[in-house]
């Protein structure tokens, strides 16, 4: 045991509770749609923003002073300590990594390679315990020098081929502790001029890597689920996983589409100019939907300030495609949200995880019941109802077509979106 969270309580379930650490509309054991609203919700603690991040952002270092900072393995295991002590304050169900996160960078691959597998043993005897299960695994492609350029995308093939190595050896960790999805994210995989770019050279590359990885991990048994998250830039000009479309073509491309799915976020949605709800329906629409990151950003400062997520409405539209998709099957709900940098006390970390958690609640309560009271599913179908009786119209030709609209001679008038009363239907939910 570490004194860093002090004798702070477990959090529970009391909808009258009066202090910051009690979920007030988180209940796990609550029955939503037939469904434990933990297997529904499926709560992941991200460890890199959780206990990696030491508070900097673009024009300011560190601000948070943690006990387990540094570079040695004996702080790595103190931050794993500390990490499955919150877990079980939260009840938290899962939690992901990167493999910088759980342990020090060394000088050498070989080296970087001992200390992962060391710390991946010490994670799982803890798993092991009773601590939580592994959502995904991830390799940190982006950070260290060497990715400056990209990592798949990199013009140096040496570069190429430590990333690579790197994700073998994040695929081992992810399958020994049982992962059940495995993510890649380009952060660095695009390009700051086209100057110096051959764009597509690099997107051969990305994709030749990503069919390694895919082949690597059924070689050795991985049953999860293989995500890519997108992003449309920052910190490079431009991205080649831009959003949802632009993954699901990149995939198609390179014949991956029935092979990797997405894990897509809320503010990286915002960035690349769609709606969340947006990003989600697409995925599921075309058979790729996965797993969520979920945060939101400062929409004043319009960029990813992955804050934890607080508006209800948001999240209630959020996890209504969730639930129209079906729902999760490996994936989640992973909090890739960060404290503010002033939030320097060891229990603003879970009062943020503990918010956030009832937001998310509430958020997927008012979703179910959007869903089967089907309010909005009626007024959808009745909009689209025409083409259930003229469905032969797609399978005509032009010529026929326009034969069809001469001999009738009308001019179809238009009909009404009714998008503020839809509006209004959401309202009365959240």
């Amino acid at each position: 045991m570490t004194d860093f969270f002090g004798d702070i309580a477990p959090v529970r379930f009391d909808p009258n509770a009066s202090d910051d650490l009690s979920y007030r509309h988180y209940d796990p054991d609550e029955m939503v749609m037939g469904k434990r609203m933990e297997d529904h919700l499926r709560f992941a603690v991200a460890w890199w923003h959780s206990f990696a991040w030491p508070g900097g952002d673009p024009f300011g270092g560190q601000t948070f002073e943690r006990p387990w900072f540094g570079d040695t393995m004996a702080l790595a295991r103190m931050k794993a300590d500390v990490a499955f002590e919150m877990f079980a304050l939260l009840g938290q169900p899962f939690f992901c990594f990167h493999d910088v996160d759980i342990r020090p960078e060394a000088d050498s691959f070989a080296e970087n390679t001992r200390r992962l597998e060391e710390i991946t043993d010490y994670i799982g005897q803890k798993m092991a315990a009773g601590g939580p299960q592994l959502l995904w695994g991830t390799a940190n492609l982006f950070s260290n020098r060497r990715y400056m350029a990209g990592a798949a995308t990199n013009p140096d093939p040496d570069v190429f081929a430590f990333a690579a190595a790197t994700v073998k050896t994040c695929l081992d960790a992810t399958h020994k502790l049982g992962g059940q999805n495995y993510v890649l994210w380009g952060g660095r995989e695009g390009y700051e001029t086209l100057l110096n770019t051959d764009l597509k050279r690099e997107r051969q590359q990305a994709g030749r890597f990503l069919s390694m990885a895919v082949d690597y991990a059924r070689k050795i048994g991985f049953e999860g689920a293989i995500l890519i998250e997108p992003k449309p830039q920052e910190p490079t000009k431009h991205q080649y996983d831009y959003d949802v479309a632009t993954v699901y073509g990149f995939l198609k491309d390179f014949g991956l589409e029935k092979e990797v799915r997405v894990n897509i976020e809320q503010g990286h949605a915002i960035l690349a100019g769609h709606s969340f709800e947006h990003e989600l329906a697409l995925a599921a629409a075309l058979g790729i939907f996965g797993s969520i990151d979920m945060n939101r950003n400062d929409y004043q400062s319009g960029w990813d300030t992955d804050q934890f997520p607080n508006n209800v409405p948001e999240t209630a539209l959020a996890y209504y495609e969730v639930l129209k998709a079906g729902g999760f099957t490996t994936g989640g709900t992973n909090f890739d949200s960060k404290l503010r940098r002033q939030s320097l006390d060891p229990v603003d970390l879970l009062a943020a995880h503990v918010g956030a958690m009832d937001v998310c609640a509430r958020g997927l309560k008012a979703a179910a019941r959007m869903l089967e009271d089907g309010a909005l599913e009626t007024a959808r179908r009745a909009r689209y109802a025409a083409w259930d009786q003229q469905r032969a119209l797609l399978d005509s030709d032009l010529a026929s077509i326009a034969d069809r609209v001469m001999a009738e001679g009308t001019n179809p008038a238009p009909v009404s979106g009714r998008q503020e009363r839809l509006e209004n239907i959401v309202n009365r939910y959240v």
